[in-house]
């Protein structure tokens, strides 16, 4: 049980209905369609949709009660004694709700946000958590001013640590989220170029992703990327722990290598971790764990062992066996300039292949600065890259920029065809060869490796 009718209307006063104070409320659902039991319906009203046009099926599933916009009509084929919460606005009384809540069980709160790399390292913190406190973490992709507070209202009520990943594509929503989160410890993982084109540039993508402050607990932590230039204006608060590569960093990464199966790092304290993780960028997101865990005083033998087991979600940089024992990098999950240009770094690095082949995809979401950004990507490709398949419109420009710079070093086409990109894979297709696939996630990459592995 999260809370009772009752909790419920000393918080919504404005209700109608019988308030039975026994009933208590197990789930709260956006989603008429799924079956429940005991939940709290809340409408929510989009651009193109409206939650209550679905109540009767929302109660039919199971909910128990009901948000309701005070200038909708309630529809006369529900039961009259159903308790109806009257509220301005459903959207902003499902965040109040998040908030009362969360005072509620008052856990320690970690928010997580940044351009790349921030399920990775909420999956890692997740990991490292858990092994000394009841944990509750964002699933999937509820991370936002819907998911947020949805998150919230699904942790149980003896949970000590309640782990939250903020997105954002626009500036004002990182702080909406951080106010009702109220964080006691916030990381910001990088500063890339995803949404630049609503943010205008970096340095505007990193004010809105700093606003993740804004809603901190006057003695909380922040935990960054220490490497990072536009974050240096946060060197001078109370409370910030650098994470890194750099000297000046107080986590600093001395050493980090990479194997066929994890990345392998030294801290400047001596500790050494693995974790199953491909690419030194995954070293700094385990920094930041790491020096999280320093703060909630968990062991370093502790660290190690929930390092090593974590368990990271799908399709990003997943190591896979395709056809004829060819080695697939399945990185399909989304993509930005940064990130894209990281994972070539990672293959790079990978020992044990003949051939190095990088089939990449559109990044989406660049703007004016959209060409210029896929041109920055062809820097990094070169041998030990053997091969560059591109498919989708801007990522042309990439093997043009290859085949401009690198004239025929590295074997290079564009495909508009995902049948003929295949077929001119085929020769690849061996123990010999690894082959990254990575694209902005409207591609859908991951029909390619779905014909490579299944």
């Amino acid at each position: 049980m999260l809370f009772t009718l009752k909790d419920l209307s000393k918080w919504f006063p404005k209700n109608q209905g019988s308030i039975n104070k026994e009933i208590g409320i197990k789930e709260i659902t956006t989603d008429s369609r799924k079956e429940t039991k005991n939940s709290l319906f809340i409408p929510i009203v989009g651009e193109n949709f409206d939650g209550h046009q679905f109540v009767e099926q929302a109660v039919k599933n199971g909910a128990v009660a009901l948000f309701w916009n005070k200038d909708q009509k309630l529809p006369s084929t529900l039961p009259k004694d159903l308790p109806v919460f009257l509220v301005e606005d459903t959207l902003h009384s499902l965040q109040k709700l998040a908030v009362f809540y969360r005072n509620q069980i008052n856990p320690i709160v970690i928010g997580i946000t940044g351009s790349n790399g921030k399920t990775t390292t909420k999956d890692l913190v997740t990991a490292v958590v858990k092994s000394n406190y009841i944990t509750h973490s964002t699933k999937g992709n509820f991370n936002n001013h819907i998911g947020l507070p949805l998150t919230i209202l699904s942790m149980n009520r003896d949970t000590e640590v309640l782990i939250l990943e903020m997105g954002m594509s626009n500036f004002g929503e990182i702080d909406l989220l951080s106010k009702i989160a109220r964080p006691n410890f916030a990381i910001i993982t990088n500063i890339g170029e995803s949404h630049i084109e609503f943010l205008g540039s970096r340095e505007g993508i990193a004010n809105a992703k700093m606003e993740i402050i804004n809603g901190l607990e006057k003695d909380g932590t922040i935990i960054i990327d220490g490497d990072e230039e536009l974050l240096e204006s946060l060197h001078q608060k109370s409370k910030v722990i650098k994470c890194g590569f750099k000297e000046s960093n107080d986590f600093i990464i001395e050493d980090a290598k990479v194997t066929l199966k994890d990345t392998i790092f030294t801290l400047s304290d001596g500790a050494t971790y693995h974790i199953p993780l491909l690419g030194k960028h995954h070293a700094k997101n385990a920094c930041f764990a790491i020096a999280l865990a320093d703060c909630l005083e968990i062991d370093i033998k502790e660290r190690r062992r929930a390092l090593q087991s974590v368990q990271h979600t799908s399709m990003r940089f997943e190591l896979l066996k395709g056809k004829n024992e060819v080695s697939i990098i399945n990185d399909a999950y989304n993509a930005s300039p940064t990130s894209m240009k990281a994972a070539i770094e990672v293959v790079k690095e990978m020992d044990g292949f003949m051939d190095k082949v990088l089939i990449l995809g559109d990044v989406l979401e660049l703007g004016q600065l959209s060409e210029s950004l896929h041109e920055t990507i062809a820097e990094v490709i070169e041998a030990p890259i053997s091969v560059l398949f591109t498919f989708g419109s801007m990522s042309k420009v990439i093997s043009n920029k290859v085949k401009e710079d690198k004239g025929n070093k590295i074997k290079t086409a564009h495909f508009d065809s995902k049948e003929k990109l295949l077929e001119a894979l085929q020769p690849f297709l061996n123990n010999q060869s690894l082959v990254l696939f990575k694209a902005s996630r409207g591609l859908k990459f991951e029909t390619f490796v779905n014909e490579l592995v299944n």
